[in-house]
């Protein structure tokens, strides 16, 4: 009886998890399609950016910024201090190997099957020859690293970006391609089988592991547009907005890697 009532209950969760999947999806679609408004849009270099918070949002983007002055970008600092540029690079591939399934479905829910063929002979090709990754093999054989997440998917499916939003720790955003963060985040493999097998806590560190890369690419992105800008808000809003256009488009045939680094705090 305990087995069978042990199996239900792995059925009943797996079964919550996936609506809980589907509903934070079909939210993110929802939400955005209503909250496409025209009321103070601002159009720059064909794109429209719906920014009804923009003051909350300064505010906020003010509070980052201090934590990034103060927390963040020293430990940055740290870990360069610390690591390699050749090991933090072995860290980044490897760390974009672990999102290969993620890819991979969202080539598919794209309709890219030539995408998602790339995806695979990646992993494959990483995992194997390039010893779990650490080695971008597919890349130096020509097939390139490209990022896809359920934001972009939306997107294809023709979703609204929504409003712009800045929130605190994350960083600047849509209503749309928040919504795909969390769906992405929620029907990753990898979190699924760690909460499933107590390894929370190796799942947390690779989580940190992953933010501190991206933040390692970032600082002097962020840095020089700083410096080099009247108003970094504004500037910081564009460049986001650019760089999502350029993912979704996939940059009209160039590879993904020759897009300035802008990414919302997830893959660049």
């Amino acid at each position: 009886m305990n087995i069978i009532s042990s199996i239900k209950n792995k059925k009943d969760a797996s079964s919550s998890f996936y609506s809980n999947l589907l509903l934070v999806a079909f939210s993110s679609l929802a939400l955005s399609s209503c909250s496409s408004m025209t009321s103070n849009d601002i159009y720059e270099g064909g794109i429209v950016i719906h920014d009804p918070m923009e003051n909350s949002n300064r505010q906020m983007m003010a509070f980052n910024q201090s934590i990034d002055s103060n927390i963040i970008h020293p430990i940055v600092k740290g870990y360069r201090a610390v690591t390699p540029r050749a090991a933090r690079s072995g860290i980044r591939n490897f760390l974009r190997n672990l999102k290969s399934p993620m890819i991979f479905a969202n080539q598919l829910l794209q309709g890219d099957l030539s995408g998602a063929r790339d995806v695979l002979l990646r992993a494959t090709i990483n995992t194997s020859i390039g010893l779990g990754g650490i080695f971008d093999v597919a890349g130096y054989e020509g097939i390139e690293y490209e990022y896809e997440d359920f934001g972009q998917t939306l997107a294809v499916w023709g979703v609204d970006h929504g409003p712009y939003m800045v929130l605190p720790f994350i960083g600047p955003s849509s209503l749309r391609d928040y919504g795909g963060y969390i769906t992405d985040y929620l029907a990753d493999p990898l979190r699924v089988y760690a909460f499933n097998t107590d390894k929370q806590l190796e799942y947390t560190g690779k989580f940190m592991m992953d933010h501190l890369d991206i933040r390692d690419s970032l600082m002097d992105t962020l840095n020089d547009l700083e410096n080099s800008s009247i108003d970094y808000y504004a500037a910081v809003r564009s460049t986001y907005y650019q760089h999502r256009k350029a993912l979704i488009n996939d940059h009209k045939g160039t590879a993904q890697t020759t897009i300035p680094a802008f990414p919302y705090y997830e893959d660049e």
